[in-house]
């Protein structure tokens, strides 16, 4: 349902604020106002006595394609810091952004963020679009929804990219949906068509078992998440120049639905594969629970985060949060070790992203040794103990 206001009906009498949940009317000159926050759910229209607000029956006006230009990116943040997968997209933005001859823009959203929109440049972008306000520390989905919002209505991008972490999930159908265009989640690719220039977006689908390719040809910008650890960043290079703009995006009381006064950070170790330059996992050949502690005691040896196939996360012997694969997490690693892994095609597709793979199975035919770099043929209880001891022996040599 689209929304439309006749403003010469309008009288002001503001029956429609205090019925839009959404905070999206704003009643300028004693006239009412759609903002961005609509959702075009139809709350104003039963709340107007004058007629002057109407719904135009499911019928969206057509945009005109040719006015969006260009490759935008999220700059993902946390507090003051830019997270990994903001440089994986804009490695992945670079390619797109090349093959269609356009600028690559990042959108920066945060508290006092401007210091690193130059590494943002390092990184790929030819421009960085920056929101300040102290109140956007923390991420709330209301005030970040209306600032990238806003910077895709003024520069009109054709194409946004936002990361599939905790943030993007929840960031990104909100924006799309304000935008009024479509959405593709969880991409573990992106391509141009040629000759058409449409972005080509494929995901798993049907609990990974196919690969779906979408396009989004009838609405602009065409949006998509992309899983962390897929795409590859590219090399800072400090000769890059580019342009920071500031944008002046008011954030309102009102979208400040959550206020977060204090975070409290839970101790313990975090599971975060994303980020792992050393991972150790283990499937089903490991045999129970008890297999794992060999695998854990060679990740710590190693400096590396322990993971897991979907065979031995659904066994109940590891929680999910360690799954590695298209249904889990995929992972990029500079080094990754599958001890007793198969190698579906799921798990094998989620870590292509690795520099360097080594797998340990008593099976020479499984298809993780065909992906495999290294191929250790053997028992991995007894591999993993002799590979431990030999770690051990070259940290005490190093620190000797």
């Amino acid at each position: 349902m689209a929304i439309c206001i006749e403003q010469k009906l309008c009288v002001g009498c503001a029956a429609c604020l205090k019925a839009c949940p959404y905070d999206a009317i704003d009643l300028i000159d004693r006239k009412a106002i759609l903002n961005d926050s609509c959702i075009h759910c139809g709350a104003c229209v039963d709340a107007c006595k004058f007629k002057a607000i109407r719904s135009l029956d499911g019928e969206v006006a057509p945009k005109d394609l040719s006015a969006y230009r260009g490759v935008a990116v999220f700059a993902e943040t946390r507090g003051k810091t830019l997270a990994k997968v903001a440089f994986e997209l804009l490695g992945c933005g670079r390619a797109l952004a090349d093959a269609k001859k356009v600028p690559l823009s990042a959108m920066l959203v945060g508290s006092a963020v401007k210091p690193l929109a130059q590494e943002l440049i390092y990184h790929g972008a030819d421009r960085v679009v920056v929101v300040e306000d102290p109140r956007l520390l923390n991420y709330s989905t209301a005030p970040f929804c209306r600032a990238l919002t806003s910077i895709i209505q003024q520069d009109k991008p054709e194409i946004v990219l936002i990361g599939a972490s905790g943030i993007g999930r929840d960031l990104a159908p909100r924006v799309s949906n304000r935008l009024r265009t479509g959405l593709t989640a969880d991409c573990t690719g992106l391509a141009i068509e040629d000759p058409s220039g449409l972005l080509l977006q494929t995901r798993p689908a049907f609990g990974g078992n196919i690969m779906a390719t979408i396009a989004c040809p009838n609405h602009r910008p065409q949006m998509a998440t992309v899983r962390p650890g897929v795409m590859k960043p590219l090399t800072r290079d400090e000769s890059r120049k580019g342009e920071i703009r500031v944008s002046r995006i008011a954030i309102k009381d009102t979208d400040l639905k959550v206020i977060i006064k204090e975070v409290i950070r839970k101790a313990g170790k975090i599971v975060d594969l994303s980020e792992a330059r050393v991972i150790v996992s283990g499937g089903r050949g490991v045999g129970g629970p008890k297999g794992f502690e060999a695998i854990r005691e060679l990740a710590e040896v190693m400096g590396g985060q322990v993971g897991a196939s979907r065979a031995a996360v659904e066994a109940g012997w590891i929680v999910h949060d360690h799954q590695v694969g298209q249904t889990g997490k995929s992972v990029s690693p500079k080094m990754y070790l599958a001890c007793g892994i198969s190698g579906a095609i799921q798990h094998l597709a989620g870590i292509s992203g690795a520099d360097f793979v080594i797998a340990i199975n008593r099976d020479p035919r499984a298809p993780i040794m065909k992906a495999a770099d290294v191929a250790i043929v053997g028992d991995l209880h007894q591999v993993i103990p002799l590979l431990a001891a030999e770690f051990r022996k070259i940290r005490k040599e190093a620190t000797a």
